[in-house]
Formats: structure tokens, sequence, C-alpha cells
């Protein structure tokens, strides 16, 4: 039975893969079939059909041939072969008495015409082949016009149009199916790509946020400790214990942000949770040790969203880091963290002067700073070929909040930043909304 199964599913494959044998087959089953209904008398109704009690026409037999023959081009011409099949039927049943079946290959071409065309134009020719036949068969057939072979005309070419007619539909019905689950399908594969856009971005600004944060404290204790070294060997060390404690940190912060790379299963994942205002005190004290003056007025620290307190921690993080790169000798930052309504504000101030070659003003509009580095100067904003205002603004932009970063009147440097406490992580960014000052609706 598996044999034959897979014998008969492999003829099957064949005859689709080549329609033209296919139909050259369904033209000689048809014309065997219109032969051999030829031989056969289908008596007054009161019996069975007599096989061999009547022979056919040698012009029954021609027609029969031309009409099968005409059968193998089907489907490349389906109404040219309609209307010459349909014709020689119509000869078929005017010159000749008995008619033989020549119909048989009328309701084949008119089933195909029907199953590759629209619905208007299947009832428009189905009509008028059913009625043009059964007309022909009613007034020249040698039986009386309410005869059954009259009317079994009309019924097999209108089921020929109603079968061609669910076919196409069934076939329209299966390539919308088709189209819509691969259209589903690309658009899965374009939201997969998304979000891998995405959380590759997101790894990117926190690897960058614990980059430039740690790194610039490292450089700076070391050449603190390059610059004692021969006079003052005690402050060396102790700067030398800076270097290591930064490096630690940004060791241990690498770890986790790169753990979230892990594929599912990966032994010892992080489960250290995300910095965020409760370790601010640990944060400003590194700054501290590195020179840099810092006053805290935080309030309300621990009641705040996980997204809205790790994006309020980095934007911290990312701007006492360009105070302490660009602001200069002397200068003090101060940070302040206070709920307003349903939102928080994070402020960020300092009073640097910036390095030489600093040009105020000229940053982009929309919250750079000068040059379009960070606070402070150049050097890691958009223009200073860095990413720390950038990564400021896609975090707090991402949460539904707004950034902005600036000179201050009489020196010195802003960054404020404003973030609702009802964070809406998934919501894409907007243009124009980084260099707002109030929130997205």
């Amino acid at each position: 039975m598996t044999t034959l199964s897979s014998g008969f599913a492999r003829a099957r494959r064949w005859l689709r893969d080549h329609p033209l044998a296919f139909d050259a087959t369904l033209a000689f089953c048809t014309l065997v079939a219109m032969i051999c209904s030829s031989f056969t008398d289908p008596g007054d109704g009161h019996g069975p059909p007599a096989f061999g009690a009547r022979t056919p026409e040698l012009f029954s037999v021609l027609l029969m041939t031309l009409t099968a023959a005409a059968l193998v081009l089907r489907r490349r011409r389906p109404m040219q072969v309609l209307a010459v099949t349909a014709a020689l039927a119509a000869v078929e049943y005017v010159l000749m008495d008995p008619s033989a079946p020549v119909v048989m290959s009328t309701v084949i071409a008119l089933y195909t015409v029907a199953s590759r065309t629209d619905r208007p134009t299947t009832w428009r020719v189905g009509l008028l082949t059913m009625g043009g036949l059964t007309a022909a068969a009613m007034v020249f057939g040698s039986t009386p016009w309410y005869s059954q072979e009259n009317f079994g005309v009309f019924a097999w070419t209108g089921l020929a149009s109603a079968a061609g007619d669910a076919v196409r539909s069934r076939r329209a019905f299966v390539d919308a199916i088709r189209e819509r689950a691969e259209r589903a399908e690309r658009t899965r594969e374009e939201e997969a790509r998304r979000r891998v856009a995405e959380e590759r971005l997101r790894i990117a600004r926190d690897l960058h946020d614990v980059v430039a944060h740690h790194i610039a404290l490292v450089n700076v204790q070391a050449g603190v400790a390059a610059h004692v070294m021969d006079k003052r060997p005690d402050q060396a060390k102790e700067a030398l214990a800076h270097v290591r404690d930064a490096s630690r940190s940004a060791l241990n912060e690498l770890r986790v942000t790169v753990g979230l790379l892990r594929q599912q299963g990966d032994p010892e994942a992080p489960t250290e949770p995300a910095p965020g205002l409760a370790v601010l005190g640990e944060l400003v004290t590194t700054f501290r040790n590195a020179g840099l003056p810092v006053e805290v007025a935080c309030a309300d620290r621990d009641r705040l969203p996980a997204a809205v307190d790790l994006a309020a921690y980095r934007v911290i993080q990312e701007a006492l880091t360009n105070v302490r790169k660009h602001a200069g000798a002397g200068a003090r930052a101060e940070v302040s963290v206070v709920r307003v309504g349903a939102t928080a504000e994070v402020t960020v101030l300092d009073n640097g002067r910036g390095s030489a070659g600093r040009r105020p003003g000229t940053g982009p509009a929309g919250g750079t700073g000068p040059d379009g580095g960070g606070p402070g100067g150049p050097g890691d904003g958009q223009a200073g070929g860095g990413h720390g205002l950038v990564g400021m603004r896609e975090r707090v932009t991402a949460l539904g909040g707004a950034l902005t970063a600036g000179p201050r009147y009489g020196g010195g440097f802003r960054v404020h930043a404003i973030l609702p406490v009802e964070a809406r992580t998934g919501e894409p960014d907007r243009p124009g909304t980084a260099g707002g000052t109030g929130l997205r609706r």
C-alpha cells in the first residue's frame, strides 16, 4: 500500500510539473470515453443502456477526434478551445442523427475557462454555452425536446461552470492565505531585526557609560600618581588605590552588561541588580576621590521605577564624567534629583570654564554642549566624536522624557533631564523630543 501511494504521488507530481503531458493524457482519455459512449444506445428509459447497439458515423469520429485534440491546448488558449469544441458539438447535433457525445469535450473546455477567468466571465460564457448547446440538442436532436438527454446537456455544462468557479475561488483563497503567511513571516523577521538593533543599541549605551566613566577616573588618578610619585609617594599610593577601585568597578559592571549576551542556560549568569540612585553616594565618592567636589541633593531616590532609576543614574554618571574631563581645574558640580508631580527631574550643574580653545554655544540645537561635547566642553558629544549626550538623550527619550543641555549664563554647563515616573520603555522615539523641555504626550 505504501509503495502504491508513493508511486501515485510521484506520478501526480510529474504530471503537475508537465502540464502539456497531462492535457494530452486527458484529451486521449476523453476521446476514448466519447468513442465508447457513441457505441451505447441509452434505450427508451425502461431498460439498461445497450453497448454495441449502434455504430458511430465516420464524421462523428472525426468530430470527436478534433474536439479531443483541441483539449491539448486548453490551458494556453481556453476561450478558443471552448469556442471550437462548442461549435463542433453544435455541428454534431445539427448534422448527425443520432448524435455522438462530442459535448464531453465542451464540458471540459468550459470547466477550464471557469477555473481560469473571473466570475462575471464564467457567468456570461457559461450561460451562452449552456443555452446554445441545449437549444441545439432540443431543436435538431432525434429525441423529443423534453428528453433526459437534452436536459443532461444543460446539467453537465452548468456543473462544469460551477465546478470551475469553485476551483478558481479555492485557488485564490489558498493563494491569499499563503501571501498572508509570507507577509506575516516577513513582518516577524523585521520585528526580530528591529528588536536586535534596539538591544544592541542599549548594550552599546551601557558599555559606553561604564567605560567612559571609569576610564576617565583611571586616567585622572594615573596622572596624579605619575605627577607626585617622586615627591609624595603616599599620595601616589592613594591615587593608585583609586585606580584599582575604579578598574575593579569597571570590570564588575562590564561583566554584568556582557552577561546579557549569554545564551539561555549558560552557567554563571549575572544576578547583580542594575545600578541606580541607591548607590549614587558611591558614584559621587569616586568623583570626589578624583578631585571633583560634588554636592548632592537627592529626594525619594528609592521610590522611582527601575527603568527611571537606572536612566537617572546613568545621566548623572555621564554628566559628572564630562565635567571631570572638560570643565577644567577648580570646577565644582551640583547634582539634584527631585520629584515634580508625575515626573522626576535630574539636574547636573558645574561652574567650569572648560579647556583651552573651547567655543561656547556652537553645539547643535536640542541639547548638545559647546562644540557638541558633553557638559563643559568638547570631546564627548556629537561634534567631538563621542556618544555621551547621544546616549543620555536616547535613554531619556526612550522613557518618554526630555533632555536639555547647554552652557549656563555666567559660565559653566547644565544638564537637565525630565523623566516620567510611569516609564514607557517600549515606545519609539519621536523626532524633536530630545531637545525639548517637556514630556512627550
